[in-house]
């Protein structure tokens, strides 16, 4: 069992250590939230507030610009991963090492550290970041106390290997029903085959050629995917019904109702019967050009990258706040079995923030 407190006088990558044999699956962060609410609050440059399992910390220095980092506390469930484990190439292994513990270990040190930063802070530390879109912390915060999220920018410690990825794809979920008329397989010419029926859209998806546009300078890459199919009664019957579950991650130069327009186009003539959202998260622009995002890149360095997954930049743009990934995890490492970070990453993403928000 994890200890009850957090020690933020230890390095990042000894904090990240300590975050991972924390377990904090969707739904189970309580205790991780109890323990950065209380190692916070010994911080006095700080003030604390918690909604749920959601802690925010602010300083109030006066500053003309106001910065959000922001990270989510929970993980996918453990896969044989916990406790965390160093290894002599300098690589910690554990259930969120990557996605996104070693981010928020950065969120807490520099929390400690940077007691009068250049730019006000805001700490966002949330849960259920992994699950349902309703159930998001982020969003909650955003719907119950706005102000809380006020800012000129923000910077969310997604994983993105120490370098600037700019917006997000937005996510679109559908479920594509065909339908048809039961009868015997013996004689399945009395019927009318609902799977069968789902060729045109498997066809459709399979010929599907995806946009690449450049935004700000930086090429998304979408996709339109089935990842599920349903149908069937039993062996011996000509199924009635079937359906596809098709993903559609479309690049932030469209807003959600284009994105369902685009899919309703996409499959006008295939036979489906009826198209049902069962996810919808949208898009968010790069903001490169942004003057507070400029400073950002000058500080970190590196080349700006898009971010083809949904992350929570998309809740800041919906509030009205320019908002980057950076963290020091390989999103291509992100919920597997073997997941794991550089230490050298760590340390690399906490030095550059603390030049910028010092310098």
């Amino acid at each position: 069992m994890a200890e009850s407190t957090l020690d933020l006088t230890l390095d990042g990558p000894a904090l990240t250590a300590r975050l991972v044999d924390f377990p904090s699956v969707s739904g189970e962060e309580k205790d991780l939230a109890d323990a950065i609410e209380t190692a916070l609050r010994t911080l006095p440059h700080l003030t604390v507030d918690r909604h749920g399992n959601n802690v925010v910390a602010r300083t109030n220095l006066g500053r003309g610009e106001r910065v959000v980092l922001a990270g989510h506390i929970d993980t996918v469930p453990i896969a044989d991963n916990v406790p965390s484990r160093l290894d002599a190439d300098g690589l910690l292994w554990g259930c969120g090492t990557s996605d996104m513990k070693s981010g928020v270990a950065v969120q807490l040190r520099i929390a400690a550290t940077v007691p009068e930063p250049n730019r006000d802070l805001t700490f966002v530390f949330y849960d259920n970041e992994e699950v349902a879109a309703h159930l998001n912390g982020l969003g909650h915060i955003a719907d119950a106390h706005p102000d809380w999220l006020a800012a000129d920018f923000a910077v969310l410690l997604e994983g993105s290997n120490g370098e600037v990825e700019g917006g997000c794809q937005g996510t679109l979920r559908v479920h594509l029903r065909t339908e048809g008329e039961r009868a015997h397989s013996a004689r399945s010419w009395m019927g009318s085959n609902a799977i069968h029926g789902a060729a045109p859209i498997l066809a459709r998806l399979a010929a599907y050629e995806p946009r690449k546009p450049v935004i700000d300078g930086l090429e998304f890459h979408e996709g339109l995917n089935a990842v599920r199919i349903e149908g069937g009664v039993a062996n011996n019957v000509i199924p009635d019904a079937c359906t596809v579950v098709v993903n559609y991650r479309y690049a932030p130069d469209l807003g959600p109702d284009e994105a369902l327009a685009h899919v309703h186009e996409v499959f006008a003539d295939c036979g489906v019967a009826e198209i049902t959202v069962d996810d919808h998260s949208g898009a968010a622009m790069p903001g490169l050009s942004h003057p507070a995002a400029k400073a950002f890149m000058d500080a970190v360095g590196g080349t700006a990258r898009p971010k083809f997954g949904w992350t929570d930049v998309s809740r800041f743009g919906s509030l009205g706040v320019p908002a980057v990934n950076y963290g020091p995890g390989d999103p291509i490492l992100a919920h597997k079995r073997n997941e794991h970070v550089a230490v050298e990453r760590i340390t690399h993403c906490e030095e550059r923030l603390r030049s910028w928000l010092t310098n």
